[in-house]
């Protein structure tokens, strides 16, 4: 009997089961927290479907009974340990290690605020980036609201509890086109005493974070706070992070309030893109700065859990959200010289270049001087939300019912200013600041100050009941209804005003069944929708190009993006004989089909300009595979995702692709890939417990070539693939002491992030290859010690 609970226990902890939560466990019935575990990605498969506690569910919107073992797809669970083994303040280097289809890419340059990539769609903190990811903490959906942009660095890592990856569900509201991840906070009911973290290392790093739970009767409380400085591995490119999160809980006859307040203030040196003719003399170069963005938040939320019967439970959650963005970007300009050299034009013709008292620039730079500018912008959002959601776990008809009714109302008002001030680049590719702004100017440009407000109000009605037809076979089937209102409002007289109005209803239905008590098989087909945001909005006229996304100059409309999803596939777990441990395995199939995509195109016809369009349908699909293996003290997961991103129509785009034709143009055929989507990515970690103080591990990603923005034509060399190894290891000094270092990117392998083009004949004109890339970290090695108290 003790070598079959033995064997149980095994097959539970490689597939991520909460052991104390199966039906009959005390914990289970007493509502205590439970135990955290080593290796996570589902729920086992031969346990019955339980309804996860509303608290544990917390997702605005969204199902509260979601649990791995019911949904009909191909989710991943992450806990706090394994968080703390990847040992990096970014919660998304956790994703990126144990998700199959999760890469991270480095469009800011700054391994601390990156870009996060499941199944080819984006969630990214840079401003004009076409989001396609929703992201919820503890119910609170983070994705601002002027960008939908997702500021990774926010996340108190050291605080979370838990972090799912959800595929397409529209159970998760606006904008999870590709999927959602849910993030559960400690609380001091689940955290219990103390912990002190110091390490430091490679580049100037060095961070600390304190946390501190506890439970006084029916009451608990819990804090972290967190701090992390680094000077960057590339010029200008230090970054300072400052976070605190708490919780204040009560319990009390079922019932569960918590009262959360989160805050952050953080400032990034983003080195973005350079030459690559560049970084092959000087891997850490920059190519125009001053970049750096300062970002502060802080958030309030108030949450309820209420246990009306054994059956019936409401769920409800409030929160108030300040945002704060500041952002300085020195960049190249088309302001020139005229014909006539004492005043300025655009592109050295004949359009004046206008100050703000709307009259023609003189010229005030030296006759040699090489001009640029820096384009400053500021983002000030408040926004606040609350939702409700009634769960039965009851019965319907006899059968077995896990059934959910949510609304969601979420409000933001965002006041966006930018401002334009030309420059001397230095040969460093300094931009110096001269005090001389650009003002209104004429057609096709209109550079100038911009001041706009916009307001969002989104509304959502959602309904989803997972039933037991039989004891192997449950029905998931719902739906959920978006509204989406957004306004903008120019406050300096200009075009950027409309009134915008989106809906759409996104069905959901799924099978799961077991065909044995460890082998699942799931299929399902999914809608959600996404919404333009403002920022979109503000920038989707042709004949109005923008600076990339940073200045708004009108706003004629864009269609909603709606995704379709298939998905199907396996999962399950066996012990093997004669103590050869235990496997759990999952893989599936997916094909996603967005219709009217946004991208953000480059002008055609003004070098450094863009706006957001409508580009028909792009197709997303692949295979995703997960394998699992655990004996004694030695753990191994295998990961494979391959990924076929495509357009699916024929499409004239602006680029600056070296293929681009006279006009500044490419012809997109169907099948042509998706820019900076790599096709195929591995993963594989390896952890020894050597014994009960020592462990060591390492990881390999290994990921395949991608094509470069901009070349959506698929005409030019692909941007290389990579692949790299990472060590970490830890020694428990004494029980409540443990040792640690991390050791990334050990055989310093030197590659890319990501890739996109530039134009060689601006500035100095020392470089003849267009490429522009995002340098790699290299070697980079922490060390630290760890404290429980």
């Amino acid at each position: 009997m003790n070598r079959l609970r033995a064997s149980l226990l095994a097959t539970v902890a490689i597939l991520g089961a909460p052991v104390a939560g199966l039906p009959g466990s005390a914990l289970a019935q007493s509502g205590q927290p439970l135990p955290d575990i080593d290796v996570t990605t589902d729920a086992p498969t031969s346990a019955p479907p339980v309804a996860i506690p509303a608290a544990d569910a917390g997702i605005a919107g969204a199902p509260i009974n979601f649990t791995q073992d019911l949904t009909p797809s191909n989710n991943t669970r992450i806990d706090a340990k394994e968080i703390a083994r990847t040992g990096s303040p970014a919660a998304a280097d956790t994703l990126q290690r144990l998700v199959p289809g999760v890469d991270i890419q480095g469009t800011t340059g700054n391994t601390l605020s990156p870009d996060v990539v499941f199944r080819g769609f984006v969630s990214s903190p840079v401003q004009g980036t076409p989001q396609g990811l929703a992201v919820y903490q503890n119910g609170v959906r983070v994705n601002e609201a002027f960008g939908d942009t997702m500021n990774w660095d926010m996340l108190p890592t050291f605080a979370i509890y838990s972090m799912d990856m959800i595929s397409n569900n529209p159970a998760f509201g606006l904008n999870a086109l590709g999927g959602a991840v849910n993030i559960k906070m400690r609380d001091g009911f689940n955290t219990q005493g103390g912990r002190l973290e110091v390490s430091g290392g490679s580049y100037g790093r060095i961070q600390g974070a304190l946390d501190y739970g506890k439970q006084v009767g029916d009451f608990a409380f819990y804090g972290a706070l967190e701090g992390v400085h680094d000077n960057g591995y590339r010029d200008f490119g230090a970054s300072t992070i400052r976070r605190f999160y708490g919780d204040l809980g009560y319990r009390s006859n079922g019932n569960e309030y918590h009262l959360s307040a989160g805050l952050a203030d953080n400032l990034f040196g983003a080195s973005g893109p350079a030459p690559i003719q560049l970084l092959n003399q000087d891997w850490s170069g920059v190519y125009t700065t001053p970049q750096t963005s300062h970002t502060q938040m802080g958030q309030i939320a108030l949450s309820g859990n209420f246990a009306f019967s054994p059956t019936w439970s409401l769920n409800t959650n409030a929160y108030v959200r300040r945002y704060i963005q500041h952002t300085v970007d020195g960049n190249p300009t088309n302001t020139q010289p005229c014909e006539d050299p004492t005043l300025l034009c655009y592109n050295s013709d004949d359009t004046p270049a206008n100050g703000l008292n709307r009259q023609q620039l003189n010229n005030p730079f030296p006759s040699n001087a090489v001009l640029g500018e820096i384009d400053r912008s500021s983002i000030l959002t408040t926004s606040a939300g609350a939702s409700a959601q009634l769960s039965n776990s009851g019965t319907l008809f006899g059968f077995k019912n896990h059934a959910t009714f949510g609304a969601s109302f979420d409000y933001g008002t965002t006041n966006y200013n930018a401002t334009a001030e030309l420059g001397v680049v230095a040969p460093n590719y300094v931009v110096i600041g001269s005090g001389t702004y650009l003002g209104p100017s004429g057609d096709p440009v209109a550079i100038g100050p911009v001041s706009v407000n916009s307001i969002n109000r989104y509304f959502g009605l959602n309904v989803l009941d997972a039933i037991d037809l039989t004891d192997k076979l449950t029905l998931s089937a719902g739906a959920r209804f978006n509204l989406a209102s957004i306004s903008l409002s120019d406050q300096l007289g200009g075009d950027v005003n409309g009134e915008n109005q989106y809906n759409h209803v996104n069905p959901v239905v799924g099978l799961t069944y077991k065909l044995t008590p460890d082998l699942l098989v799931y299929g399902s087909y999914a809608e959600s929708n996404r919404a333009p945001t403002p920022l979109e909005l503000g920038c989707a006229n042709p004949q109005k190009p923008c600076i990339m996304g940073a200045f708004l100059v009108s706003d004629p409309p864009l269609q909603q993006v709606v995704a379709q999803t298939f998905e199907a596939g396996f999962r399950g777990q066996q012990v093997l004989a004669n103590d050869w441990g235990a496997v759990g395995w999952k893989a599936g199939v997916y094909r996603t089909l967005s219709s009217n995509d946004i991208l953000n195109v480059p002008s055609p016809t003004q070098q450094g300009f863009g706006y957001f369009a409508n580009v028909g349908d792009t197709l997303r699909q692949g295979v995703e595979a997960q394998l699992n293996y655990r004996k004694g003290p030695f753990t191994v997961r295998a990961t494979y995702a391959y990924i076929d991103a495509t357009f699916r129509n024929y499409l004239t785009l602006g680029s600056n692709s070296p293929s681009a034709d006279a006009n500044g143009n490419i012809f997109v055929v169907p099948g042509d890939q998706l820019p900076m989507i790599p096709r195929q990515r591995g993963k594989i970690s390896l952890d020894w417990d050597i014994n009960s103080q020592a462990r060591i591990g390492a990881d390999i990603l290994i990921t395949g070539p991608q094509r470069y923005a901009g070349d959506a034509s698929n005409q030019q060399p692909m941007l290389p693939g990579y692949a790299t190894v990472s060590l970490n290891g830890a020694y428990k000094i004494t029980r409540n002491l443990e040792a640690f270092a991390i050791a990334n990117n050990l055989l310093n392998h030197r590659y890319y992030t990501y890739g996109g083009y530039f134009e060689t004949g601006q500035l100095f004109q020392a470089f003849t290859n267009p490429e522009s890339v995002v340098p790699a970290q290299p070697l980079s090695v922490y060390a630290g010690l760890r404290m429980t108290f």
